[in-house]
C-alpha cells in the first residue's frame, strides 16, 4: 500500500484526478483511496501532519512493502524553478537536523509559519509532523518527502488551481524514483 500525506486539498486533488481515488475519512481527516492507495489531507502545520501520519499508523497494518510519503508544495531560494520537483534528504527544525536519506543533498527548513524572507534554500511547514510520526515506526521501511517549488518567498502568489497543477505535474517523476528506490 502506498500512503500519501498532503497538507491542502489542491495537492490532494492532483492525485484524485490522476489515480481516480474515493473519498473518505478517517478519524476527523479527509481520505482518498484506491486498491494500493490511502490519501490523507492532514492540514497546515507540524502537529496536523504528525496526527495525520500517526492516524495511519495506527489504523493501517504496516508492511515490508508499503511506502509513506508525504508530498507538497514548498518555497524555495531562486535557484530553484517554480515546479521543481526535489527529493528531501534530511529536515531542519528548530536549529537541529533530521537526517532520511543521506545519499541526498537537498535540506529542507520546517517552520511553523509562512516565510516571506529567503532566510532558507528550502521550506515548508508540514515536513517534520510526517517524519516525526514515521520515523518511531520501526516497521515503516520505505520513507519519502517530496516537495515541489510552488514560490520564492511569496506565499500570497500560491493559488490553489497553481498548486493543483504543480503536483499534478510532478506525480509521474515521483512514482518513477520511488519504483527505482523501493526495487533496489
Amino acid at each position: 500500500m502506498t500512503y500519501i500525506v498532503v497538507a491542502l486539498k489542491p495537492e490532494a486533488q492532483a492525485f484524485v484526478e490522476k489515480y481516480k481515488l474515493q473519498k473518505s475519512s478517517l478519524g476527523t481527516f479527509t481520505t482518498f483511496i484506491s486498491k494500493n492507495i490511502i490519501l490523507i489531507i492532514s492540514g497546515l502545520g507540524v502537529k496536523n501532519a504528525m496526527f495525520a501520519t500517526q492516524t495511519l499508523i495506527n489504523h493501517f497494518d504496516i508492511t515490508d512493502e508499503d511506502i509513506y510519503i508525504n508530498v507538497g508544495i514548498c518555497g524555495a531560494d531562486k535557484k530553484y524553478k517554480i515546479g521543481s520537483l526535489i527529493e528531501i534528504g534530511a529536515i531542519e527544525y528548530e536549529n537541529k537536523i533530521y537526517l532520511l536519506h543521506q545519499e541526498l543533498p537537498a535540506i529542507l527548513t520546517c517552520r511553523d509559519e509562512e516565510q516571506k524572507e529567503a532566510k532558507y534554500e528550502i521550506v515548508d511547514m508540514e515536513s517534520f509532523g510526517f517524519y516525526e510520526a514515521v520515523i518511531h515506526s520501526p516497521a515503516i521501511k520505505n520513507i519519502f518527502i517530496f516537495k515541489v517549488v510552488s514560490d520564492h518567498f511569496e506565499p500570497e502568489k500560491v493559488t490553489k488551481e497553481g498548486t493543483k497543477s504543480l503536483i499534478f505535474n510532478a506525480i509521474d517523476v515521483i512514482n518513477s524514483l520511488i519504483q527505482t528506490k523501493v526495487s533496489l
